[in-house]
This record gives structure tokens, C-alpha cells and sequence, in this order.
């Protein structure tokens, strides 16, 4: 009996997990545009202008994103993790670029060591 309602315990905590995570997901779906940079390391007025003027990001539902950041991503890679808060996005040679993220309907705030980026959603 104890078991049972152990397993029972178990199986209802993972699907509370999955739906939070794949809520995120679904919000993270769309495309965004960088509408500001605050740059933590020093960087030359030209890079954050061109975050500002190209930097765009679409995630699609099968994991897959494209855009612009510091360069082109054509053909990257994404994945959520701790409940929407942590984002990696990897490009097209596998070079994982870790942000810790926050996700609302029409929000992107991707924040890394190197800068924090805000998107709207396009």
C-alpha cells in the first residue's frame, strides 16, 4: 500500500514538471526581437548597435532556432531546463551559449555572463 502511494506520488509530481517546463516551451515558441542590451563586458558602441539593429531569435516547437545574435544562427539548437529558467542555445557547430531566462507571453529576457538581452515578441 505504501508503495503504491509512493508510485502514485512519484508519477504526479513528474507530470506537474513536464506541464511547467512544456508551458515555457510553449511561450518560447514564436519569434523575438532584441528592444535592449545591457552589456556587462566591454564592447564597442558598433556590437551593441548591431544586437539592437539584427539580433532576432525563432524557436520552433521541434527544438530548433535561428536568427541573430554577435552572428547569424542558421540552423541551432535549443533546450529548457529547470522549469523555463535556464535556456541553452547551441548553433550550428554545437557551441553552447547558457542563459539564464525569463519567459513571460510577450517578454524574452536572456541573461548571460556576457550581456543581458530583452526581446518582444514579434
Amino acid at each position: 500500500m505504501k508503495n503504491s502511494k509512493l508510485f502514485t506520488f512519484v508519477i504526479a509530481f513528474a507530470v506537474v514538471l513536464l506541464v511547467s517546463c512544456h508551458n515555457k516551451r510553449n511561450k518560447l515558441i514564436n519569434s523575438w526581437k532584441v528592444t535592449a542590451v545591457e552589456l556587462k563586458e566591454t564592447a564597442s558602441d558598433s556590437t551593441k548597435n548591431a544586437i539592437l539593429t539584427n539580433g532576432m531569435l525563432t524557436f520552433t516547437e521541434d527544438g530548433h532556432v535561428t536568427g541573430y545574435l554577435l552572428r547569424e544562427i542558421t540552423d541551432g539548437t535549443y533546450a529548457l531546463s529547470q522549469k523555463g529558467k535556464k535556456l541553452v542555445i547551441k548553433d550550428e557547430v554545437g557551441t553552447p551559449y547558457v542563459c539564464e531566462s525569463t519567459i513571460t507571453e510577450d517578454k524574452l529576457i536572456l541573461d548571460t555572463k556576457e550581456a543581458k538581452l530583452t526581446f518582444d515578441k514579434i
